[in-house]
């Protein structure tokens, strides 16, 4: 079957950025804004005791304008990853931002409203049988709420972030997405968005040409070194600065707050992690002699093995959709045909262009309960594993849609949950289906780079980002700090498995310049290894796909320690379920050894 491989916009809004309906729905919520404001602003808990219908109105209002400025910000958003130089977008994206400021400001005084309850108060609120459902959301919400300072300096705090926190975030965006990298190669000069310039150097089958692409690659971002350390170090001076003003000392706190971790959880899975870099770098010391290195240079360690006569299939995008569907459904008929759905109608962003920005997400589109999903699909089997990563995102978000916005508002560490599984079953299924030891060899080496991704280099962003939050609470880092600290947390993450670095990679990974997640990188180590856990429960229980989903349901309705009691039976301030994921992902790294020693000269 033919899939189209770019997204369908206008069962959104019709007419692109231009379009009417989406100026009429910016229209409408403006007008709707101030009289939630009010309405927020008048009620009162005893006079609307004991049915509490006006509060429910109020969480029906809110959820309504939080889902249509949900809507019209990723639509433009989208406009913009899919041509980054469209000018007509930010004007738009700034007219958004200040709806969403407006009704941020109008949601403050609601919230404080619930943390002036008394406890009993409060308990006939959430006993009402309307709120049954975000019981656990509303208490949330109390909790948190407590640190709000006054109403008119959370509207500020608000409104400065626009030009302050979101600006500088934008700001990257725009500055990565015009860059342009210039490489001769051997079949001509080429020109590379940074997207393009990342697949080359990472899947191009010739070592030379990785090394010339990934060498322009760090010239071209050392030459803008200054502006992106301008960039980072007023993205995350604005963020410490709003940390100390509602006195939070400890810039951890909101990163674990936002995934509903404790301390002790992060602590422990970084902890075992630590404990266990053998086997991995061990997987990387023997690729590195297969690619004919005495050690491993850090583009490389990407770079697909390829031995004998054995040639890495190309997938078409009509390929990678058919394999992931057959084999989303060995292990969920549902995620299956959600899989059909989104192929068949349009909902992903894929073709390999100059003008789109690097990267890869998936986005939720409120108003028409469906998702969207970008990327740079390149035909690797690497490339198709993202696709069903992003995929398992999009599932994740399909069984919440008809909750209430509360319910579906789960962290970023359980939502890489879903993803991961998803990317986990494609890629084992790959090795499935080798028909070779060639190209099982390849097909492993390319389901290891997602441990090496969540257990070296994400600890290497994890270790970076506590070296400059450390330094940024006492200045500016200069270009030259920033270097250091990034070389010596990719030297103590990788632990000996890799020999040369990426001192440029704070300036060219978009993770640190992301502005509504905090420390945007543990949480994906968390969900590599979360899924690993219901993967490998997945193998010996029938009937699983009712618990999966039961699990996913309630990614937003508990914390993450008692999410994983409840439907794993675990505890994650132990070493044993972390170890677990561990095991499973350095015995692939056995088996490539293993497979692998013939093939050395």
């Amino acid at each position: 079957m033919a899939y189209p491989i770019n997204w369908n916009l206008d069962r959104i809004f019709p007419g692109g950025i231009d379009s009417p309906q989406l100026k009429q729905r910016l229209s409408e919520l403006a007008t709707a804004l101030p009289a939630f404001t009010t309405a927020v602003n008048v009620w009162q808990f005893e006079t609307d005791q004991p049915t509490f219908a006006g509060f429910s109105a109020l969480l029906t209002e809110s959820e309504r304008l939080q889902k249509g400025i949900a809507t019209a910000g990723t639509f433009a958003n989208m406009i913009l990853s899919a041509d980054a130089k469209n000018q007509q977008v930010g004007p738009v994206l700034s007219q958004i931002a200040d709806l969403d400021t407006t009704y941020q400001a109008a949601m403050t005084p609601l919230v404080k409203k619930l943390v002036a309850l008394t406890a009993d108060q409060f308990a006939q609120l959430i006993a009402v049988p309307s709120f049954a459902e975000i019981r656990f959301n509303l208490s949330e919400i109390r909790q948190q709420g407590q640190e709000l300072l006054d109403d008119a300096t959370e509207a500020l705090i608000t409104a400065l972030a626009i030009d302050g926190y979101n600006g500088w975030s934008q700001h990257y965006d725009t500055l990565s997405a015009n860059l342009s990298f210039d490489v001769d190669l051997p079949d001509g000069p080429v020109q590379l968005s940074a997207g393009q310039a990342q697949n080359r150097f990472e899947s191009d089958l010739d070592a030379d040409n990785r090394a010339k692409v990934f060498n322009v690659w760090e010239q071209t971002w050392q030459a803008n070194a200054p502006i992106f350390a301008d960039t980072l170090n007023h993205l995350a001076g604005f963020r410490l600065t709003n940390y100390r003003a509602h006195h939070q000392s400890d810039y951890m706190a909101k990163p674990l707050e936002l995934n509903r971790m404790q301390p002790s959880t992060l602590n422990q899975m970084w902890s075992t992690v630590s404990a266990n870099k053998g086997p991995f770098v061990a997987y990387l010391q023997q690729k590195a002699k297969l690619l004919g290195h005495t050690s491993m240079p850090w583009q490389d360690q990407w770079a697909p093995v390829v031995v004998g006569d054995f040639t890495p299939k190309i997938y078409t995008f009509d390929e990678a959709a058919e394999f992931i569907i057959t084999n989303f459904k060995k292990f969920s008929p549902k995620m299956a045909d959600f899989a059909q759905q989104a192929f068949e109608h349009g909902w992903i962003e894929a073709e390999d262009r100059p003008g789109k920005r690097p990267g890869g997400y998936m986005t939720s589109v409120p108003d028409i309960k469906e998702g969207r999903i970008f990327m740079t699909f390149d035909g690797s089997a690497s490339g198709v594993s993202t696709l069903a990563h992003e995929l398992g995102h999009a599932f994740h978000s399909s069984l919440l849609e008809d909750l209430p916005a509360l319910r579906q508002d789960y962290a970023m560490n359980v939502a890489e949950t879903a993803s991961t599984f998803a990317e986990l079953i494609v890629a084992s299924a790959t090795v499935e289906a080798a028909s070779s030891p060639e190209e099982k060899l390849n097909l492993l080496d390319t389901k290891m780079s997602n441990p090496i991704a969540m257990l070296l280099n994400i600890h290497a962003r994890y270790l970076f980002e506590r070296k400059f939050y450390d330094a940024r609470q006492h200045g500016t880092v200069t270009v030259p700090a920033l270097q250091s600290m990034m070389q010596a947390a990719q030297e103590e993450a990788y632990a000996g498995g890799i020999t040369s670095f990426d001192p440029m990679y704070w300036a060219d990974k978009l993770h640190f310049f992301i502005d509504d997640v905090p420390f945007y990188n543990f949480p994906y180590t968390f969900g590599y290894l979360f899924s690993s856990g219901i993967y490998a429960k997945a193998q010996t229980t029938p009937n699983f796909e009712d618990q999966y989903i039961a699990l996913l349901i309630d990614t937003a309705n508990m914390s993450t320690e008692d999410l994983a009691k409840k439907h794993l039976g675990v505890d994650l301030s132990q070493p044993a379920f972390w170890q677990q994921g561990i095991d499973l992902a350095a015995k692939d790294g056995q088996a490539f050894i293993d497979l692998s020693q013939k093939y050395l000269k």
